[in-house]
């Protein structure tokens, strides 16, 4: 059995300890995530921290010096930090990693009343991969099974709000080039990786632009509708032309492009990119934006 002995303990940053350490929503070894209670005799709204990674690596240790978290605890909203599984285990892609984020939300929602959450207030928020996933919760329709034979995908994955930093603005990666105004994807390695982000061992042989049904799951940019809920966006990176992935993957036209996407549907949106331009006239923070949004 691998002791705990070496992992970062789950502290805040006021030095508060979190209210259950290492809880597991699921069978994988990674299932696993860390919630601080706000005081209340009432049940409380919860934001759901998602690390990043690139879905490959990355821990729920990642916002524990977060100030924000210290705030948003003070106006009474609870905190949850979350681990998943990455892509490179199965069942394999990004999918995998989303739907474990999914299960998280939903056994948080199964047990709320021990965690006193109340579970019409729920918000997810990250960087980068965390991010990204958390607008895919946003977007995505109920998924929700009904008929499951597990009472935790049962519940609803219907969260109030979302909030991304540095996010990707789809995981229909063959979208980039269009986005970012890049050349198309004809690298080998290049193609492999997208293939295993769709779940895929090879690129050899497949023709990815016609695997519609995973491009279509995991493009949340298209799934954001008029019906969306309200999130907030703030991208720090420099504009011009991306000269390696960190820049590629957390280029401000990933934000610009969810931006465009929710003025074209009529979705509520704040956005930061300051590289290029983009500001909200709100001057609303992500605090701000929470407590709005989850408190009200």
């Amino acid at each position: 059995m691998i002791e705990n002995i070496d992992l970062p303990k789950a502290i805040n940053a006021a030095g508060v300890p979190a209210t259950f350490a290492n809880e597991h929503y699921g069978t994988h070894e990674r299932n696993t995530f860390d919630i601080w209670l706000a005081d209340s005799d009432k049940p409380t709204p919860l934001v759901m921290y998602i690390h990043g990674g690139g879905f490959v690596g990355g821990d729920k240790s990642r916002y524990y010096d977060s100030e924000d978290w210290v705030r948003l605890l003070e106006a009474g909203i609870s905190i949850a930090s979350i681990n998943y599984r990455f892509m490179s285990e199965p069942p394999f892609g990004i999918l995998g990693s989303l739907n474990d984020s999914k299960r998280c939300l939903q056994y948080i929602r199964a047990n709320a009343q021990k965690y006193n959450i109340d579970k019409s207030r729920i918000a997810c928020s990250g960087g980068s991969a965390g991010a990204g996933t958390s607008l895919w919760l946003a977007f995505s329709d109920d998924m929700a099974d009904k008929e499951n034979n597990d009472p935790v995908l049962r519940e609803s994955t219907k969260i109030s709000c979302a909030a991304a930093f540095s996010t990707q603005s789809t995981y229909d990666i063959l979208r980039w080039p269009e986005l970012i105004g890049i050349p198309p994807y004809q690298n080998p390695e290049d193609l492999l990786t997208i293939a295993r982000v769709f779940g895929l061992k090879s690129a050899e042989g497949v023709d990815l632009f016609a695997q519609n049904e995973i491009r279509s799951e995991l493009d949340f940019l298209a799934k954001m509708t008029k019906d969306a809920v309200p999130f907030f966006v703030f991208n720090h990176y420099e504009g011009g032309i991306p000269t390696n992935e960190d820049e590629l993957h957390h280029h401000p036209l990933h934000a610009k492009a969810l931006k465009d996407r929710a003025e074209e549907v009529g979705a509520e949106a704040i956005v930061y990119a300051p590289a290029i331009g983009i500001s909200d006239p709100s001057g609303k923070n992500v605090v701000e934006f929470f407590i709005e949004n989850l408190k009200s």
